[in-house]
């Protein structure tokens, strides 16, 4: 990036009286003296040929200026011919020592032609950029009046053109004009505006990059321009400020991270770009809002799950379960949760890397809050069939899935039924799982409104209910029953009825509860679950259609 040179404003200019038309006048015709005495120099003539080639441009975009219906209206356009005129002064004056031969240093003339031709770069894309962005329709107000109430076109078109000092004063407006009206400058921001954001948080000034990301965070945060972000290459420079950026830097880098990872393709780049590191470095050391929005990012990128070995490599398992142990805000803890439910999901390795570094106990200890949260459950969940079974009965897991059956949230409830069908495997584990107080909580989620809540809850019930003690304790339930009965429903969108037909069938035995089911319609829907083969369907039809033949018999 250019950050000087061509657009710098001397003093003389500022308080210079001549006008637009005046300026490019002066350019015109400094415009053949430059490149006159470009042609003449015989040293250095590699360098002098590229210079002339560029000088040769000028004129064409000085013409593409002065043809604009407004020019003379908008100080853009002074300022920037006033810019060309000093380029152009600058040229001939290094012509002249040239072709005397008095210059200082072989080197230090490379140098300031490399210097000439850098400025004559910015010189010809500022004048083709005030064209293109149509800012030069936009009459220009004083600049202290631009601050607050100026055009924002004109100061995105600022955000392109001249030196870093101007466009460092065209951040700090553009920050007021997003506080007082946000909707109104994302409404003209172009992808041009975005890439001239994105060059400025690789500016040599710290308070540039502050600002620029500042910025940048905002535009993220507001879900309008995530694809121009990713796409002119904003990521690198962002993982750079949460690497070594100062505090503001870090934060404001690192939240924008966290909105641009929601998409799964971004987060591969994140991990491509090398950005893991960072953000577990930022876990273990950054205060309570960056730590966060470090944790969320890392939960991002988890769900993505070619990338899932790739951030255990970085060291990821232990930073996230010391988060979920130590997280500052519970907001971290439940990013960190969320983290370890993604990296449990479908790797076996990494199931057994989070065991080994005590992952089982740290989410364990999370549940007893007041309010468990799914991300918890369901990343225990994933680990029960990786942990031996009486280690979960000596961590106290049982319990824990009870208090969260009762307590826990409807995501929750349903995880930790989906744990129990996964640990009843044994006669002795469904007997523990009974004995720790699950049963009348999976009675009460049969009444769930989501239907995957419903399944889960009988699916886990018909998994326990071949104890005869978890037998006792359904029976002992009024609810239990017609709610079963009422899962029968012969619907397609009802996918719990093969299990309520499960559970049915195994209370069938008990005199009581078949007339409970008979009064609640069972017969009627396992007529029909009958002729769709549902299994058990017709041997529990029989055995209720039979006692209800010797009940009316009786009666008789």
């Amino acid at each position: 990036m250019v950050e000087g040179g061509g657009g710098e404003v001397s003093v003389s200019d500022s308080v210079d009286e001549l006008s637009t038309e005046e300026w490019l006048l002066n350019a015109e015709k400094l415009v053949p003296e430059a490149i006159d005495k470009a042609k003449e120099v015989k040293v250095f003539l590699g360098r002098w040929k590229m210079i002339v080639s560029k000088l040769e441009q000028i004129p064409s975009r000085l013409s593409d200026l002065s043809s604009h219906p407004c020019f003379g209206k908008n100080a853009l356009c002074k300022e920037q011919l006033q810019a060309v005129t000093r380029t152009l002064k600058e040229s001939i004056e290094l012509a002249e020592i040239c072709l005397k031969d008095k210059f200082e240093g072989k080197l230090k003339m490379q140098s300031d032609l490399d210097s000439l031709a850098a400025k004559l770069d910015l010189n010809l894309r500022d004048c083709g950029l005030l064209v293109k962005t149509g800012v030069l329709g936009e009459v220009a107000r004083p600049e202290a009046d631009a601050a607050t109430h100026g055009s924002i076109k004109e100061l995105l078109a600022r955000l392109q053109i001249g030196h870093l000092e101007a466009k460092h004063r065209a951040l700090d407006s553009l920050v007021e004009a997003m506080r007082e009206d946000e909707k109104k400058v994302l409404a003209v921001m172009g992808r041009s505006n975005i890439a001239a954001l994105v060059q400025l948080l690789t500016a040599t000034s710290h308070r540039i990059r502050e600002t620029a990301v500042t910025v940048i965070c905002s535009l993220a945060e507001s879900g309008s321009c995530e694809n121009w972000l990713v796409s002119e290459g904003v990521l690198p420079p962002l993982i750079r400020l949460v690497e070594s950026g100062s505090f503001v830097g870090k934060e404001k880098a690192v939240i924008s991270l966290q909105r641009l990872s929601m998409s799964a393709e971004t987060a591969r780049a994140i991990v491509g770009h090398g950005g893991v590191r960072p953000l577990v470095e930022l876990c273990q050391t950054g205060d309570s809002v960056s730590q966060s929005a470090a944790a969320c990012t890392l939960k991002n990128i988890s769900a993505v799950p070619e990338v899932r070995q790739a951030l255990a490599e970085e060291g990821v398992v232990r930073t996230i379960i010391n988060l979920l142990n130590c997280g500052i805000l519970l907001g971290s803890k439940e990013y960190a949760a969320e983290c370890l439910q993604n990296l449990t999901a479908s790797n076996e390795n990494l199931r057994r890397n989070i065991i080994t570094e005590g992952g089982v106990m740290s989410l364990l200890a999370y549940l007893d809050g007041p309010l468990p949260q799914e991300s918890a459950v369901g990343a225990l969940r994933n680990l029960v069939g990786s942990v031996p079974e009486d280690t979960l009965v000596s961590l106290g897991f049982l319990p824990r899935l009870s208090h969260v059956l009762k307590s826990g949230s409807p995501g929750a409830q349903q995880a930790a039924a989906a744990a129990i069908c996964r640990v009843s495997s044994t006669p002795e584990m469904k007997k523990l799982v009974g004995e720790a107080g699950c049963i009348p909580h999976l009675v009460k989620m049969l009444e769930a409104k989501s239907s995957s809540g419903r399944e889960v809850a009988v699916q886990a019930m018909a998994s326990l209910i071949s104890v005869s003690r978890n037998q006792r304790e359904v029976k002992k339930d009024d609810k239990s029953v017609p709610n079963l009965v009422q899962l029968l429903d012969p619907s397609p969108q009802n996918s719990a009825k093969k299990y309520a037909v499960s559970c049915l069938g195994s209370l069938s035995s008990c005199k009581k509860c078949r007339k409970l089911m008979i009064s609640y319609g069972a017969i009627g829907y396992l007529k029909k679950l009958t002729e769709m083969d549902i299994p058990g369907a017709k041997k529990l039809l029989e055995r209720l259609e039979k006692g209800n033949f010797r009940s009316l018999f009786s009666k008789k």
